[in-house]
C-alpha cells in the first residue's frame, strides 16, 4: 500500500505550511475535504491524523509536527507525553465514519488542558464548535421565540380591545365604536400562548 505524502517513516520533503491562523480565529464556519488523497488512501485511526494535517485547521507548530519530522508517528503519546506546548489527540473513532480529535495544551507528563475539538465526519473535517458559543445560540433562540410570543399576544389583544396602548395611563376600557371583550377571543390568545410554549419545549 501506498505511503501518503506527510505518514512517518517516508523519505519526503514535507509541503510548506498554509498560511497561519491567529490564535483564537473562529474557524467553525470552515469545512476541509480532499477528495482526491480519500480515493487514495484509507481513512483509518493510522493514516487520520496526515490527513487531518492537509486542513487550514492544523497547527503546524504543534509538538505532533515536531514528530513527524523526526519519522514518529505523530499520535505516540510515549512520545508525546515527555514534550511540552500544543498538541493533537485522537480521541474518539468509529472507523471509517467519524473521527474526533482534541487539541490540548500539554503542561507535563500528566498535565493537559483541552483547548479545541475537531471531528472528521466520512471523510469532511469540522471545527467543533465551544460549549459557550452553542450556549449562547440556545439562549438567543429562546429569546427570539419568547419575544415572538409576546408580539403576537400584543397585537391579539390590542385587536379585541383588551390593551389601549395609545393612552396607558387611563382605566382600560373597551374603545368607543367597539365591542365588547369577546372571552372565547381571550381563552383563543391564551390557547395561542400555551401551544407557542410547548414549542420550545
Amino acid at each position: 500500500m501506498a505511503t501518503p505524502p506527510g505518514a512517518a517513516g517516508g523519505n519526503f520533503e514535507a509541503p510548506p505550511p498554509p498560511p497561519m491562523q491567529p490564535p483564537g480565529t473562529d474557524m467553525t464556519g470552515i469545512c476541509f475535504r480532499d477528495q482526491l488523497w480519500l480515493n487514495t488512501y484509507p481513512l483509518d485511526r493510522n493514516l487520520v491524523f496526515d490527513y487531518f494535517a492537509l486542513s487550514p485547521l492544523y497547527d503546524w507548530t504543534c509538538n505532533n509536527e515536531q514528530l513527524r519530522m523526526r519519522s514518529i508517528h505523530p499520535l505516540d503519546l510515549s512520545q508525546l507525553s515527555k514534550m511540552i506546548g500544543m498538541e493533537y489527540m485522537l480521541s474518539e473513532v468509529m472507523e471509517p465514519h467519524l473521527f474526533v480529535i482534541r487539541k490540548q495544551k500539554r503542561d507535563s507528563a500528566e498535565k493537559v488542558t483541552p483547548m479545541l475539538a475537531y471531528y472528521i465526519l466520512d471523510g469532511s473535517i469540522y471545527q467543533a464548535p465551544q460549549l459557550c458559543n452553542v450556549f449562547a445560540a440556545r439562549v438567543g433562540r429562546a429569546l427570539y421565540y419568547i419575544l415572538k410570543a409576546f408580539t403576537t399576544a400584543a397585537s391579539k389583544l390590542e385587536k379585541i380591545g383588551y390593551v389601549d396602548t395609545e393612552n396607558e395611563s387611563e382605566t382600560v376600557e373597551p374603545k368607543g365604536g367597539k365591542e365588547a371583550i369577546d372571552f372565547k377571543e381571550v381563552k383563543r390568545v391564551d390557547h395561542i400562548l400555551a401551544s407557542l410554549q410547548r414549542k420550545q419545549k
